[in-house]
């Protein structure tokens, strides 16, 4: 766990000699250079797999590139060497970035979606099932195949959706693929302790009631058409998320954390969308505007209908109850000493220490 500290106030106050403060900083400073090398160095890796890939522009011969890139990049690894550990790294992702990511491009551009969707939901799952099993055998090849993992989980996800698109699949069966993506993604980030994965499980989570985002010409659009039931959705991943953070080991605790302020976030949103329109609960399984049976008058006169018998809450009230749930969140935050979930005094029992 990563703590915030005031190194000059802490020596001012006695806690820490002024050596003492010199080496926290310099460390500080060794962990913000490492993560901005680290974020470098993945961009790069992303953009060297796909260059070669459309470089290329032939199945076999990324195959073959990709597979040497990954074979290369696995023996520096195994050799142990820390020296040339960065070049094993880069040159095995760069090959299993060409390999998921050529695979994934050629069975959507060249075979019918009978056939890559349940090509890539099966190649998917069994890349992220092996990558799994060789991340908790493995020391000096961690990052690799927790790395694969995750381009395996896309795979499969990728299947899943593309599949479902092209059948235009509606129902039930459609926020219970969210949800199962909503699992996926949170068990994948929690497998390889990476939150900035755990955190993006909140999309397809959303969008099991609609809630999303939309892009036309310089706009960028977030729209939520059950507002008050989303917020209440995510009421409930906060709850269960607090009581995971109480109650797992403080690893798990932590993905569970970030997850919840994901879902404060959106509910905050819905809220602003409720307090601008306001929201009459249930209308997206009211009745439908179809103007090839009915005209708009029509269409009108049974919306009506529809909220008349089921609770509507006006955009004025909204605005209020929004308000006052801030002022009262700001409050229990203030009084409660929480930054974001978490209490300075749990996080120091997390650790096995006291204040």
């Amino acid at each position: 766990m990563h703590y915030l500290a005031d190194t000059d106030a802490l020596v001012a106050d006695g806690t820490l000699t002024t050596n003492q403060a010199r080496i926290i900083q310099h460390r500080s400073r060794q962990v913000m250079v490492s993560l901005s090398i680290n974020t470098l160095l993945c961009a790069g890796i992303i953009a060297a797999a796909f260059g070669f890939v459309f470089w290329l522009a032939n199945a076999l011969a990324v195959a073959i590139s990709g597979a040497l890139f990954l074979g290369v990049g696995v023996v520096i690894l195994r050799g142990g060497s820390h020296l040339y550990s960065m070049f094993g790294n880069a040159a095995a992702l760069i090959g299993a970035g060409m390999l998921s990511g050529g695979a994934t491009i050629e069975l959507i551009d060249k075979y019918p979606s009978s056939f890559a969707a349940p090509a890539l939901v099966i190649l998917g799952a069994i890349a992220a099932l092996i990558a799994g099993r060789a991340y908790l055998r493995g020391i000096n090849t961690r990052f690799v195949s927790g790395s694969v993992v995750l381009m395996g989980v896309a795979m499969h996800l990728i299947g899943m959706y593309y599949g479902m698109a092209e059948a235009d699949l509606t129902g039930w069966p459609v926020p219970l693929s969210h949800l199962y993506a909503t699992i996926l993604i949170a068990s994948a980030g929690a497998f390889v302790d990476v939150r900035a994965v755990t955190a993006l499980a909140i999309m397809p989570f959303a969008q099991m009631l609609d809630t999303s985002t939309y892009y036309f010409h310089a706009s960028y659009v977030f729209y939520s058409p059950e507002s008050t039931l989303s917020i209440l959705q995510m009421a409930l991943l906060i709850f269960g998320c607090i009581w995971v953070l109480r109650t797992q080991p403080a690893r798990l605790g932590r993905h569970a954390g970030i997850l919840a302020i994901m879902g404060f976030i959106f509910a905050n949103l819905c809220a602003l969308v409720g307090s601008l329109w306001g929201d009459v609960v249930g209308s997206s399984w009211g009745p439908s505007y179809d103007y090839n049976v009915q005209t708009y008058e029509e269409f009108q006169a049974l919306r009506d209908a529809f909220a008349a018998g089921t609770l509507v809450i006006s955009e004025h009230v909204y605005s209020i109850l929004w308000a006052i749930a801030l002022a009262a969140s700001a409050f229990w935050a203030a009084r409660e000493n929480r930054r974001g979930l978490w209490r300075l005094n749990d996080m120091f029992r997390e650790e096995g220490t006291s204040l």
